[in-house]
Order: structure tokens, then C-alpha cells, then sequence
């Protein structure tokens, strides 16, 4: 594996600071409407306990300086009144020293302050350099003008910049689209870039899965019950079941089979037994952890909110390490029997973790949740009619179907001389809920700006607060820095640059897309073999799926994973971040994942009206390309994403 990581895979802090700004920490997730931390919390003394021993030990250091050592024995009387002496000299001193030193400061402050507010009457943003030089001995005149010149701007409002003005995006590519159209139209025949369809394969082989490997006993769960209600859509509360599998086993705790919060943003009811099978994930992760599907009945009747039992994602920092689950919530855990987790959105570290715990996370995601064979028959259903009814299955269609319903999608009559399609899957993750959370313009104009705005009100009333009482980053720059989804016109032009053929066939995950069929004409007018799941499966096969969406969603898990290529377009996606994981723990090398460099994509889309096609094709082509390196899990990333690590997958290196 190099060891070079591509900037999108650096962690970059300009990013952390603006998507913390804007969601709540953390970065990178789907948006989820959770609790805002406004203050202290019950679980939040630990930094000042911090502050207080790092003071006292400070404070320590210096009396233990003055008073020598206290276990030192000092029986002669004439020593013992020469030692009182030195210490009292040596305190005198201390005292003296640290006056000195704080007048000194005051006085340093002090001066710094007045002679910064002089240059600042004087119309300077801070004080010039007035030393002569041979080029300018005498440099008060220039400075006086200068100093008028300033004054006149900052009375005026002006702000002088310096450099290259910033282009703005106006939300259209209408050139760049009629480059894309004739390149496709022009090329139709000719062949795809090998790369397209292909992973660096030796590499990616030397990777196989192992986190069903274990090597430990099964925890009894006798310290108590764990529960937990995980919010957000299908992708956030399999991250969170999977989080808190790891949590009982650390806490060795019974879990009660998790619950699904209803949100108003994915308005789906569907509970844990809807969607993956209760009684595999209990028997699979037996070994590991005690599950049971309820309370005992002497503990069903505790009012858990009136006894403190009730953690919610305010109590909990982001990403919290091991220690803060033994210090407060063990504790809390015997005291009561029982803890029930409300929320737990991304509420356990990736690092530092144990060994085994980290294997027992991968173990979770990628062994023990598996989907209803409901879902697995329409799943299988869909997956065949996309690659045409071909005569092979691709690595990961048993675990994502079953053994059962993996055959399914093999056309018996089909020939061995038969070819199957070959298609490319496209998580547009571009649902209002996304656009809205993301603060980015999509050329809407004031319509767009309104419409987004009564959203955030009513679906993220904490973003809506932050957006009215703190400067936010504009959308520029959100965009400079590649945190805004790509739209249906942006991916198109990410695919073309690419050199995915006119005939390519298309399937796009993700529902409701913001702006309708007219958003999405951009893709279907140059890829016409575009379809999404509504077009492959018919209106009676979908049905029992109607009004359920995070069931819908997992068709389009399926799918995507299934794919013989999958883009993403937003890489703090949930469903995509899953979907690449899986494509590499099962794909045995053979199942590439396009990964845009969004920061770099977007500097290339700004110059729309200037760029020629050529050099816009090469400039993607790259971008892309270092990003597809076969590459070992950079640590504090999530193994579901990036399951390429010792705890997940086993090298042959």
C-alpha cells in the first residue's frame, strides 16, 4: 500500500474548521438534526479536572523548589536553621522575580497597545517599517500619503485587495456542457479508458477479509442493560448499531436490540427488524456480546429519564475515546442496570481503540447486518435487470443478497459466450435536505436562496440560528473549498471529463433530487441510458416499499455496491462512505470507486468559461487518479469507509 495520501484523504484543518461551524463538529456526516451543545454538560468536568491538576502540579513544582526535599531527615539544629534560611532567601526571591515579571508584561501590553492605536488614527492597519532605506531615506512623506489614501478608503467602506479577485460560481456550465455533448457525440465509439473499469489490482489483492476472526470469550453482560434510540437515515444508524455493539462488549453489557428514531427529514417509521435480520445479529455476534430483543420486566417499569439513565448526544462529545465510557458511563451503568443511548450520532473514536473492539466493529458492519430477504429479492431483482441478465456474479452479491437470492441474478439461459452490461453506479446525493444543509448556491437565484431558507427554519433550526448570529463562510468559499455537493450538471461533466462513453449505462442512487426532471436534464441529455431504481423495478415491486425510505435507500446500497464502477459526488456522504467500504472488503480488487478531489474539481469548474475541453478532460483525469491509490486506513478515519487496516482485513504484504 503507498503510503502517500492524496489531499483528498489528508486531513485538512480549514475544512474541519468551517464544517464544524456548520455541522456541529465532526465534519463530513450526512445531515442529521441533533441537539447543539450550548454549554456544560453533566459529563463534562473532565477538562476542568484537567486544568486543575495542571495547575496544582505547576503550583507544586515551585513549592517543592523552595522547600527542598520533605523526606530529607535534618536532625542537627544548625542545619535545620540554615535551611530555613536558604528557603526563606529563596522564597523572597520567587515573590520578587514573579513581580518583576508581571510588571514587565503589563508594561510590554501596555506600550503595544497605545502605539497600535496611534498608527491606527493615523489610518494603518499596523505599524509601517519607517526606518531609511537607499531607495526611500526620508519614508514620512510616502507615508502620509498612504496614510491619507486609507483614511479616504476606510471612510468611503472600501477594502483595498490585493491579488487576483476571486471567480464567482453563477451556477451554469452551459459552455462547458456543449463541449462535454460534442465530445460525447463524437466519441461514442470509441473505447473507454481501461482505468474506468479497473482497481490498481496486485495491490488491492493483497487484501483479504478477516474481522469474522476472533480470539477472545463472550462478555456474560452482568453490569447492566444498554438501549439505544440511533436518529438519522439508514447509513447514520448503521454506523451508530455498530458503534454501540463496541460499547457493550467495553462496558460488558447486554444489548437490547436497537430502535430507529422516526426524523421529519427521512419520515420513515421503519424500525431494526424491518431492515436487517434480528435473529443473525444476534446468533453471529454471540460470541461477543449478550443481545436480547427486550428489558426484563422489573426494569421495564423505570422511569430511566427520572433516574439519569437517559444519555443523549449532548452528553457526548463527538467521537468519545474509550476512557470517557469507563469513567461516566460504567458508573452510571451499575448504579442503575440500565443506560439508554438517545441519539448516538458518531459518538465513538475510530482511535486509539483496541485491537479486537476495532475488529469487532468491522465484524458488525460487514458481517452481521444482513437485510431482510425482502429487500434481498428486490434487490437481487434490480441488480439483474441493470447488468442485463448476465452470466456471472460479481464478489459482493452474495453478502449483499444472500446465497439465495444471488443465484437469482444470474440468467440460466444465458450462454457462456453471453456478456453482461457493465454499468456505472452514481450516489447524486443532491436531496433538498443536503443542498440546504451545505449553506452552497446551486444558480437558483433569490427563489433558491428563499426556498432553502424556510427548509433550514423548519428541518435544521439550529443551522437557521447559527446562519442569523455568526458570519458564516460564504458560499464561495465554500465551494473554494470543496465542501459543496456536486450538482446533476457538475457530475455529468466529472463523467464526460472522465471518458465514460455516450452508451454507458447509468443508475443514480438517491431520492427526490432538488430541482426535479429539469436539474437532472443535464445528465439524461448526455448519458441517455441514465436510470434510477422507480425506472428498472415496476410500480408493483415497489410498492411495499412506498412511503418507507430508508428501504428505498437500501436499494440503492444495493445497487451501488453491485456496480461494476461507482462515483461519488460527495465524499462526507454516509451511503457513499459505506458503499466504497464494502466494494473493498468484498470486491477482491475488482470493484473500482471514483473518488473526485472536490477542492481540486472545483478550481477546474471555475474556469468554465475560459478552460478548453482538452485540458479540462486532463485536468479531471488527474484529479481523479490520485485519488484511487490502494491505500491503508490514515488513522482517526472511519474503518467503514476505509476497512484496508490489520483489525479489519488481512494483508498478504
Amino acid at each position: 500500500m503507498a503510503t502517500e495520501r492524496s489531499d483528498e484523504e489528508k486531513p485538512d484543518t480549514r475544512d474541519v474548521r468551517v464544517q464544524d461551524l456548520i455541522h456541529g463538529g465532526g465534519g463530513g456526516a450526512s445531515p442529521v438534526q441533533s441537539p447543539t451543545r450550548l454549554g456544560p454538560t453533566r459529563f463534562s468536568e473532565v477538562a476542568g479536572d484537567k486544568i486543575r491538576n495542571t495547575g496544582s502540579d505547576f503550583i507544586g513544582s515551585i513549592l517543592s523548589w523552595i522547600n527542598g526535599d520533605p523526606n530529607r531527615s535534618l536532625k542537627n539544629p544548625v542545619k535545620r536553621a540554615k535551611r530555613k534560611r536558604i528557603r526563606t532567601a529563596k522564597t523572597a526571591a520567587c515573590v520578587i522575580a514573579l513581580v518583576g515579571f508581571f510588571i514587565f508584561v503589563n508594561w510590554f501590553m501596555l506600550s503595544q497597545l497605545h502605539e497600535g492605536r496611534a498608527w491606527l488614527r493615523r489610518g494603518f492597519s499596523k505599524k509601517p517599517n519607517l526606518k531609511p532605506t537607499k531607495l526611500n531615506p526620508d519614508p514620512n512623506p510616502s507615508m502620509k500619503r498612504v496614510s491619507v489614501k486609507v483614511s479616504a478608503n476606510v471612510q468611503h467602506g472600501e477594502k483595498k485587495k490585493m491579488g487576483k479577485p476571486k471567480k464567482k460560481y453563477n451556477g451554469t456550465y452551459g459552455r462547458l456542457l456543449a463541449y462535454a455533448a460534442h465530445a460525447l457525440a463524437e466519441g461514442q465509439n470509441k473505447l473507454e479508458p481501461k482505468e474506468l473499469w479497473r482497481e490498481p489490482k496486485d495491490q488491492a489483492l493483497a487484501w483479504k477479509p478477516c474481522a469474522d476472526q476472533r480470539s477472545w470469550k463472550p462478555n456474560d453482560g452482568k453490569n447492566g442493560y444498554i438501549m439505544v434510540t440511533a436518529n438519522g437515515g439508514i447509513n447514520q444508524q448503521r454506523v451508530a448499531v455498530c458503534n454501540i455493539v463496541v460499547v457493550a462488549r467495553m462496558l460488558n453489557a447486554t444489548l437490547v436490540v436497537p430502535k430507529f428514531m422516526f426524523s421529519d427529514v427521512w419520515t420513515d417509521a421503519s424500525q431494526f427488524g424491518d431492515i436487517y435480520q434480528v435473529e443473525h445479529f444476534i446468533k453471529y455476534l454471540s460470541p461477543d456480546i449478550r443481545i436480547v430483543k427486550k428489558l426484563p420486566k422489573e426494569l421495564q417499569s423505570l422511569d430511566l429519564e427520572a433516574i439519569g439513565s437517559v444519555v443523549t448526544d449532548i452528553d457526548v462529545m463527538k467521537e468519545a475515546k474509550p476512557g470517557f465510557y469507563m469513567k461516566h458511563i460504567l458508573p452510571l451503568l451499575l448504579k442503575n442496570r440500565v443506560v439508554h443511548f438517545f441519539g448516538f450520532g458518531n459518538r465513538l473514536a475510530f482511535d486509539p481503540i483496541p485491537f479486537e473492539l476495532q475488529r469487532l466493529r468491522c465484524r458488525c458492519n460487514f458481517h452481521a447486518l444482513n437485510f431482510v430477504p425482502k429487500i434481498q429479492e428486490t434487490g437481487a431483482i434490480l441488480v439483474r435487470r441493470l447488468r442485463d441478465s448476465g452470466s456471472h456474479l460479481a464478489p459482493v452479491d452474495p453478502y449483499l443478497v444472500g446465497p439465495k437470492f444471488a443465484s437469482f441474478i444470474l440468467d440460466k439461459k444465458a450462454g457462456p459466450l453471453h456478456k453482461a452490461s457493465k454499468y456505472l453506479a452514481v450516489h447524486l446525493r443532491f436531496e433538498i435536505d443536503m443542498v440546504a444543509h451545505s449553506l452552497c448556491y446551486f444558480g437558483g437565484g433569490d427563489a433558491e436562496k428563499a426556498e432553502l431558507d424556510a427548509y433550514r427554519e423548519k428541518h435544521f433550526p439550529t443551522l437557521a440560528n447559527l446562519t442569523k448570529t455568526k458570519k458564516m463562510p460564504s458560499p464561495d468559499d465554500l465551494r473554494t473549498e470543496g465542501l459543496c455537493p456536486l450538482s446533476p450538471e457538475e457530475a455529468v461533466l466529472m463523467l464526460a471529463g472522465l471518458g465514460f462513453n455516450r452508451k454507458t449505462r447509468v443508475f443514480v442512487a438517491g431520492a427526490n433530487i432538488y430541482g426535479g426532471n429539469k436539474r437532472l436534464a443535464a445528465l439524461t441529455s448526455l448519458y441517455p441510458n441514465l436510470v434510477t431504481k422507480e425506472n428498472v423495478l415496476s410500480e408493483t415491486e415497489l410498492e411495499p416499499f412506498k412511503n418507507f425510505s430508508s428501504q428505498l435507500a437500501v436499494l440503492d446500497f444495493i445497487a451501488c455496491a453491485a456496480s461494476d464502477a461507482f462515483a461519488m459526488t460527495d465524499s462526507g456522504s454516509q451511503l457513499s462512505s459505506l458503499v466504497s467500504g464494502y466494494r473493498i472488503y468484498y470486491g477482491a480488487g475488482k470493484m473500482p470507486t471514483i473518488r473526485p478531489n472536490k477542492r481540486r474539481f472545483s478550481d477546474i469548474l471555475l474556469k468554465n468559461n475560459t478552460i478548453e475541453w482538452k485540458v479540462f478532460e486532463q485536468r479531471v483525469r488527474k484529479t481523479v487518479r490520485q485519488t484511487k491509490h490502494v491505500l491503508v486506513r490514515p488513522t482517526g478515519r472511519s474503518v467503514y469507509r476505509y476497512p484496508r487496516c490489520k483489525e479489519c482485513m488481512c494483508s498478504e504484504d
